[in-house]
Parts: C-alpha cells; sequence; structure tokens
C-alpha cells in the first residue's frame, strides 16, 4: 500500500473524532438548504424545523429507553458536562464532587475551577496502575461524606478517551444510589458504541457528541433523569424547554439523531470489525518489538476494554517528541493523547496519572468503521521502517 495525498491519509485519530457518515450528511442536507426556519418561529418554515427537532428527539430518546423530556440538545460534550457539573452543583447545593484524575479536562477544569471559588470540596477517588477506578476506595469517599449527612456529586467517566479503561456504570451508579449521591458519566467516547439503557442505569445524567460517532461537529446532547432537573445553564431564550437558550442546530441536531441510529443499528458488526484490526496490530507490534512494547490502560483488553482506542507505550528511544511528527510525514494521523489539549506543551495528565515512564513515547490510535487491515498493516510497517535504528542497536 502506498500513499500519495492527502486524500489518501490514513486516520487513526478516531476518539478525537469521526468521519462524517454519507447517510447522516443526506439526513442533513434538507435543513441546510430548503428547510432553513428558525424552530421558534410559529409560521409553517418554522414549524416545519422544529417538528424535525422533536422527531429527533424522540429517536435518540428512544434508542436510549428513555423519555424525550429527558433529553436537551448541547453544542458537544464539553457545554454538556460543563452545564451537569454546574448546574447540578448549585441547583441541588451539593458541597461535595468525588471525581479521578483521569477524567477529561472538561469535567477536571470544571470541578476544579468550583473548588477554586469555594463552592466545593473535591476528592479524588483511587484508580490502579491500569486507570480502573477503585469502587471499594468510592464507597469509603461516599459513606464519610453521607455518615455527615453531605450529598455529593459523583462524575466518572465511562469510558477513557486516551486509554480505553471502561467503567462498570451500573455497579458506580449502584454505590452512589446507596449513599443519596448524584452520579454524572461523560459518555462521550461510548455513545453509540456500548449498549446503554438508562431505563435500568442508576445515573442521574449523561452527555453525547456527534462527531465521536460518525455526526457533525458542534451537536451533542445530555440526559438529565426527570427527578434530578435543575436550572438552565446558559440563559437568552426559551428553547430546550428553558433549559438552555440560543436558536438550535437544526441540521446538526437531525444528523446526530441518524448517527446514533447508525451506530447503534450496526454496532455488534462494527464492535467486531474495530476489534479485529486492534487485535492484528497487537500482534503485528508484539512480533517487531516482543516484551518492550507496552499497551496503556486497558487498551489492549479485547474484552473488557473500549474497542476503538489502543495507546501504545513503544521502547525508549531519541526520537519519543518526533514519533507522531514522523507518522504524519508517512500520511499516517494519530495522537499521543486527547486532541483536546493539542497545541499545549504539557504532557497527557492521563498518562501522568498511571506514572508512565516518559522516556517511553506513546500514541494513541484509534480505530472506526472505515479503517481497513491493509491500513493496519502500512501503519505497522511505517512503525518498523521509523524504529529500525533503535532496533539495530
Amino acid at each position: 500500500m502506498s500513499i500519495s495525498s492527502s486524500s489518501s491519509r490514513i486516520y487513526l485519530d478516531n476518539a478525537a473524532t469521526t468521519q462524517l457518515d454519507k447517510a447522516v450528511l443526506d439526513e442533513m442536507m434538507p435543513f441546510l438548504t430548503e428547510h432553513f426556519g428558525n424552530p421558534s418561529s410559529t409560521h409553517s418554515t418554522g414549524r416545519i424545523v422544529k417538528s424535525a427537532v422533536e422527531k429527533a428527539r424522540k429517536t435518540v430518546a428512544s434508542l436510549l429507553n428513555t423519555s424525550p423530556a429527558e433529553i436537551f440538545f448541547t453544542s458537544g460534550g464539553t457545554e454538556a458536562d460543563n452545564t451537569i457539573i454546574r448546574c447540578a452543583v448549585r441547583s441541588h447545593n451539593l458541597k461535595h464532587i468525588i471525581t479521578s484524575p483521569l477524567e477529561h479536562h472538561a469535567v477536571l477544569h470544571t470541578v476544579e475551577e468550583l473548588e477554586k471559588r469555594g463552592e466545593v470540596k473535591v476528592n479524588l477517588v483511587n484508580i490502579d496502575k491500569r486507570g480502573n477506578v477503585d469502587l471499594n476506595h468510592l464507597d469509603e469517599l461516599l459513606s464519610n461524606l453521607s455518615s455527615k449527612n453531605e450529598r455529593s456529586l459523583v462524575s466518572l467517566m465511562h469510558g477513557n478517551n486516551e486509554i480505553g479503561t471502561l467503567l462498570d456504570l451500573k455497579q458506580t451508579g449502584q454505590i452512589c444510589q446507596k449513599h443519596n449521591a448524584m452520579f454524572h458519566s461523560d459518555t462521550v467516547q461510548t455513545m453509540g458504541y456500548c449498549p446503554m439503557d438508562l431505563q435500568e442505569l442508576p445515573v442521574q445524567y449523561i452527555v453525547g457528541s456527534a462527531h465521536k460517532f460518525h455526526g457533525a461537529k458542534g451537536i451533542g446532547f445530555l440526559y438529565i433523569r426527570h427527578d434530578a432537573g435543575f436550572c438552565p445553564f446558559q440563559t437568552g431564550g426559551a428553547q430546550e424547554r428553558n433549559m438552555r437558550g440560543g436558536t438550535e442546530n437544526v441540521a446538526g441536531i437531525v444528523g446526530l439523531a441518524k448517527a446514533l441510529e447508525i451506530s447503534i443499528s450496526e454496532r455488534d458488526a462494527h464492535k467486531k470489525h474495530i476489534l479485529s484490526l486492534k487485535s492484528r496490530m497487537i500482534d503485528k507490534l508484539r512480533a517487531i518489538f516482543g516484551e518492550d512494547v507496552n499497551f496503556n490502560g486497558e487498551s489492549a483488553n479485547l474484552e473488557n476494554g473500549l474497542p476503538k482506542v489502543l495507546s501504545v507505550q513503544f521502547p525508549k528511544s531519541d526520537m519519543g517528541d518526533m514519533l507522531l511528527f514522523n507518522l504524519d510525514i508517512q500520511g499516517i494521523s494519530a495522537s499521543g493523547g486527547s486532541a483536546c489539549s493539542s497545541g499545549s506543551e504539557i504532557g497527557s495528565h492521563v498518562l501522568a496519572a498511571l506514572k508512565n515512564d516518559p522516556s517511553r513515547p506513546s500514541v494513541r490510535f484509534s480505530f472506526s468503521k472505515y479503517n481497513t487491515i491493509e491500513e493496519i498493516d502500512y501503519v505497522v510497517e511505517k512503525v518498523n521502517e521509523i524504529y529500525a535504528p533503535v532496533l539495530a542497536k
């Protein structure tokens, strides 16, 4: 396989964003062209698009087995996380937040700000060397707080975007339930990829972002359980049943519903395909590097890890900081951590929390339904070429 142009690049950064599905684009196009009305308008031009928004809301709710009244559209996962954390704290007079050092910055930075302002006290739950949350420690933390009659918000992500570690939502929710704590989970990376039945899961808040499951950027949603509601985060209009002011991104909303519908209906087939790609890359990298290649977190766990993420810790070398650049030169798009921190000189807070050896470069490869076995073979071939001088020593 050869790479000759940017259009034939190999894209293995699907945890950062995914390619827009053609069927999703087709669903969106009428609302970018002839159906251009404002959903808040009462005339027929507005009513057409208002109907499309509500149909999309019903679709999302049905796919997650919940009520449309519990689904609210946002600009994406970051806004949804901010909304939940800030508004839950203020609306329910919560004084404590329990989270982990591995959360996305949409959660960590929000929590840190609230703590600096004196609104909450923050506890970090223990994690093991693979990034798994110590649920016994969570139970202990909540027990101490509930014994003082102090209610908490627990915010723990479902699937880690860098190391592929998964949280047991049901067990975590049951622990929170036992101590009357509110439970928020950032489900951005698992939405559309892992089964979610919101009638069965003891969780008050989850979030989704369309561009993680082949929808458009700039559109997401949050789920607020009917008994966990709160005041608006963004004011300025009566949209989203007075919960989120601002004219709706109609095309994005319509596309999000279609993308989620496709992702869930084809989930098993896509998971099987993606795991075959991951397994092949693991086997080929081990054939080249032997025991000198490691896999961060649970990303190499084919049974209980996030299927689309493989975080590879390569052998020590002088090229550490240049590995991603060399892959890019070869037409391969991958990531060294979370794309939301790209451009920053600060390394991955997730890998730092796992106490990874900083002299061993890590690359996150993340897969989608559009990747092929041939692409995986090409990538491993190029990694081998890049590392050849190191292996020859």
